[in-house]
Formats: C-alpha cells, sequence, structure tokens
C-alpha cells in the first residue's frame, strides 16, 4: 500500500481592494479614458497661441509706427499752428506747475491715512461741528500747497471720520490763505498790501461758510465717501506707497482732463473780451471770476495773473484770487472723482456764487 503525501495548502489569492483596481479593470480604464498627454485634435496647443500673441504685438507696433511717419507731415502742421502752440503751452504750464503740490498732497494724505491714529483728529478738533468748521479753516494755513494738494488731503480726512463740514472747509481755504500763496500774493502787489488781508479775510470767510451752509443743508447721499484699497496685514511702509500710487493715479488722471479742459477755453475765448468787459464794474468781477474758473491757475502763480491784469479794479481782481483756488476746472474734475459727481455738481455752484458775493463785500470794505 503506497503511502502518498498529502498536498500543502494552498494559501487564496489576496482579493482586490476597492482602491486598487485589477489588472482587467485597470486596462480597460486606460483604454476608455483619453490620453493627457496627447494633444487635442479640436483646441491647438497653449504654446502656439503663445508664439502667435509674441507674433502680433512686433507687428502692431511696426504698423503703427509705420501709420505715424506716413502721417507725420499733417501732425506737424497741426501742432505748429498759433491754436495748438497756445493750448500744448496753456496745458504743460497747468500740468507742471499743479503736479508737485499734487503728489505733496498725496504725501500728506497717505501719511494721514497709514500714521495718524483715527483719535487725533477727534482731539485736535472740537466735538462741537459748527466750531470744528472754523478751526479746520484756519488749518488750511500749515499746508503750503495748492487745491490740487488740498483734494486728496480732504478725502483722507473724511475717510479719517472728520466731519465733512470741516473737512469742506479746510479743502476750501488751505490753498487761499497757506503762508506761500499770501507771500506770492504780497509780492504780486507791492504797492497794494492791503490785497493781502483781503484775500485772507474773504477766502476764510468764504470756506467757513461753505462748511456751515454743508452742515445746515448738506445730505450724506450727495458725498460719495472717497474709495481707498484695504491695506490691512501690511506694514506701514507698504501701506503707505500703496496709497501713494492709489492717489497718483486718480487724483492725477483728473488733473489731466481739467487741464485739457482749461487749455482748450484758453486758446478759443478771444482777448479782445478781457478789454470789454474791464469797463463795468459788474461784468469785471463776474468776467474775472469766470477767467480764473477757466484758466485754472494754481493758486501759488495766480496772484501774478492777477497783477498783470491792471485795466481790471482791485475788486474784481480780489474776486480772480479767491475763486480760483477754490472751483476751477481741474479742481472740479478732483472733487468729482474723489467726493462724486452728484457732490461737485452742488458744491461748486455753491461755492462760486458765495465767493464772488464775499470778494465784493470785502473789496468794498478794505481796498
Amino acid at each position: 500500500m503506497a503511502i502518498t503525501k498529502p498536498a500543502p495548502p494552498r494559501t487564496p489569492a489576496p482579493e482586490p481592494s476597492a482602491s486598487e483596481p485589477s489588472a482587467s479593470e485597470g486596462s480597460a480604464s486606460e483604454a476608455a479614458a483619453p490620453s493627457t498627454s496627447a494633444p487635442s485634435a479640436s483646441a491647438p496647443p497653449a504654446t502656439d497661441q503663445q508664439q502667435a500673441r509674441h507674433l502680433n504685438s512686433p507687428l502692431l507696433l511696426t504698423m503703427s509706427l509705420l501709420l505715424v511717419l506716413l502721417i507725420q507731415g499733417p501732425i506737424r502742421g497741426a501742432l505748429a499752428t498759433p491754436v495748438m502752440q497756445s493750448w500744448m503751452t496753456v496745458f504743460v504750464a497747468v500740468v507742471v506747475q499743479a503736479f508737485p503740490f499734487l503728489v505733496l498732497g498725496v504725501l500728506l494724505s497717505a501719511a494721514i491715512a497709514v500714521f495718524v491714529p483715527p483719535s487725533f483728529f477727534a482731539r485736535a478738533l472740537p466735538k462741537n461741528p459748527a466750531l470744528a468748521v472754523p478751526v479746520a479753516g484756519a488749518a488750511g494755513v500749515v499746508l503750503p500747497g495748492c487745491e490740487c494738494a488740498s483734494v486728496p488731503v480732504a478725502g483722507a480726512l473724511v475717510r479719517r471720520g472728520v466731519t465733512p463740514a470741516a473737512a469742506l472747509a479746510f479743502l476750501l481755504s488751505a490753498p487761499a490763505i497757506n503762508p506761500i500763496v499770501l507771500t506770492a500774493t504780497a509780492v504780486a502787489f507791492p504797492n497794494n498790501p492791503e490785497m493781502v488781508l483781503a484775500r485772507l479775510v474773504a477766502s476764510l470767510l468764504v470756506a467757513c461758510a461753505m462748511g456751515w451752509l454743508w452742515l445746515r443743508l448738506g445730505r450724506t447721499d450727495w458725498l460719495r465717501a472717497p474709495a481707498r484699497s484695504s491695506y490691512d496685514g501690511q506694514g506701514r511702509g507698504a501701506a503707505f506707497w500703496g496709497s501713494v500710487r492709489h492717489d497718483v493715479m486718480h487724483a492725477g488722471g483728473f488733473l489731466v482732463i481739467g487741464a485739457m479742459a482749461a487749455a482748450t477755453l484758453k486758446a478759443v475765448v478771444p482777448e479782445q473780451w478781457l478789454r470789454t468787459a474791464a469797463g463795468n464794474p459788474f461784468v469785471s468781477v463776474l468776467a474775472l471770476a469766470v477767467l480764473a474758473v477757466l484758466l485754472s491757475i494754481c493758486s501759488e502763480a495766480d496772484a501774478f495773473v492777477a497783477a498783470s491784469l491792471s485795466q481790471f479794479s482791485l475788486t474784481a481782481r480780489l474776486a480772480f484770487l479767491v475763486v480760483g483756488p477754490m472751483i476751477d476746472l481741474k479742481l472740479f474734475a478732483m472733487q468729482a472723482g474723489t467726493f462724486g459727481r452728484g457732490f461737485a455738481l452742488r458744491f461748486a455752484p455753491a461755492t462760486f456764487t458765495l465767493a464772488v458775493l464775499v470778494s465784493v463785500a470785502v473789496g468794498t470794505v478794505l481796498l
């Protein structure tokens, strides 16, 4: 009887887990799924699109340069006309005069927004809004800048929680009563030192009156809070320069628009109108007030322009000096861009009317 050895037990094959598909399933899924490395027949590769863009950019630049070369003759002829030369002169003069002070105001605005705590303004200004208006108006003496600088600073004050009436009083007074402007006025009118006092008194009265008028009749929905990008979580240096870049691009664009409008009107308005208007006292005041709006001259330079208009009375020239720093074309554009168009359409006419009336009253008494 033969004895046989029992066969060794067979170990069962492990069952495939749910996460590990079998070889047959894996091959089936590989056959069913399209290969990610193979390019699609319907869409061109991304590299081809980038190469097409790189080829189009030099082509467009070359065609633009060729077009400019072909029409350079008409362009040179148009720029050589007296009207265009006058336009370019006024445009460049307005931008060059105003831009340094715009940058000064932007730097001061950024410093207020980043480095000055909000509690400072609560302590510096009276809690009563009616008393805060003249204090803010008198504070305009400390800013050696023009109207381009006062707009971003006033926007920073509103963002910091200062009552809009006080911020608007500062906006109007700072360009007209700071030491640089008053010194320039004294130099421009050496034989009429009373013009310095008249400009100081009239400008401060208009600024405070407009602040109180806004406090009485103004509505919150008329004034759009100036927008500002959030710099939370950044260091003070990064937040400061981010604020500077934002305000320069924002306010600088409106400065250019206003300068273009002022240059256009200056090149079109005939000079004979000035001689005709100077003969009538009422018309002379209104004419120089309107001229101050149209010329948009920086407040540091407007006194010398007013002194050159010797055919007009001192009262009419005072109106020119009071109206110009408070409302002109570039300032209207900057106010509309900072506080909203609805605000500018209400604030500008009221400021112009009050500035003319106060100038006549102060000029009658002091001049």
